[in-house]
């Protein structure tokens, strides 16, 4: 079994991004740039999935030339490969042109089955991993806190607000993980060495056979406009209780229409 698994470099979570001000892109160069956390779970899930098969984890990505250091992460955590999408036109895509770009990475690599996390930590879109489903013609299967492959099928313990759903489908396949599905394993010294030495192929829109026009800043259906500071929070209403304090209060919250 072959399991693809999405990783994402971004910058530092613990930092505060900034946003450039001329073209309201997330600033990546000059910052600390790490793997998103979540995709930690994402390739633990495939690892743990590949070994139960015997089979091997190939760690995709979009991103710039330093993108492939999550790559060598993912490497040295235990995947067999990976494949690194680089395009200066890449620039500027938007959630729908990544989940082209990643649907043909995929199609290259001709996995059984596709482990993302849930959602990046820069973007919070929540949308690729299912819009890269709909583009290649896979069941889409979301928010695994447990995931099993038993021969041609996958299962997964859906979390919900109640608890979780069983949702079961046909490879291949794609699933988002939820941080609580595994504990990530750290890489060793010898993962970490060998990470060096195993196949990391870079593509660029030619090789995946994209048009440029539907990608990038040029096929991006959505456009950042303006960005302005979020307005500062005002000092509350101090209430002195004189015997009107409780009609006050609740005339206050019926006013916000929480009453």
């Amino acid at each position: 079994m072959k399991v693809a698994v999405f990783v994402k470099q971004i910058p530092d979570p613990s930092g505060a991004g900034r946003l450039d001000p001329g073209t309201h892109y997330l600033v990546r160069e000059g910052v600390e740039v790490v793997l998103d956390p979540g995709d930690a779970y994402g390739v633990e899930a495939a690892l743990q999935v590949a070994e139960a098969a015997g089979g091997e984890v190939v760690a995709i990505t979009m991103g710039g030339e330093r993108a492939g250091e999550v790559l060598r992460k993912a490497m040295a955590m235990g995947a067999a490969s990976a494949i690194h999408v680089f395009d200066e036109r890449l620039r500027g895509s938007d959630a729908l042109a990544t989940a082209k770009v990643l649907a043909a990475a995929v199609r290259r690599a001709a996995p059984d089955l596709v482990v993302a996390c849930t959602e990046s930590t820069d973007g919070y879109t929540g949308t690729v991993p299912a819009a890269v489903a709909e583009l290649l013609g896979w069941p889409s299967l979301t928010f695994a806190k447990h995931l099993e492959v038993d021969g041609e099928r996958v299962q997964i313990q859906r979390q919900t607000p109640a608890g979780h759903d069983l949702v079961e489908a046909g490879l291949p396949a794609v699933v988002t993980v939820t941080g609580g599905i595994n504990e990530p394993r750290y890489p060793s010294l010898k993962g970490i060495m060998g990470a060096k030495s195993r196949p990391l192929e870079q593509l660029g829109l030619e090789e995946l056979g994209l048009d440029p026009k539907d990608v990038g800043a040029a096929g991006a259906r959505q456009v950042i406009v303006e960005v302005s500071p979020a307005p500062q929070r005002q000092g509350g209403e101090v209430i002195d209780d004189d015997g009107t304090a409780a009609a006050r209060i609740a005339d206050y919250l019926a006013e916000l229409k929480i009453i």
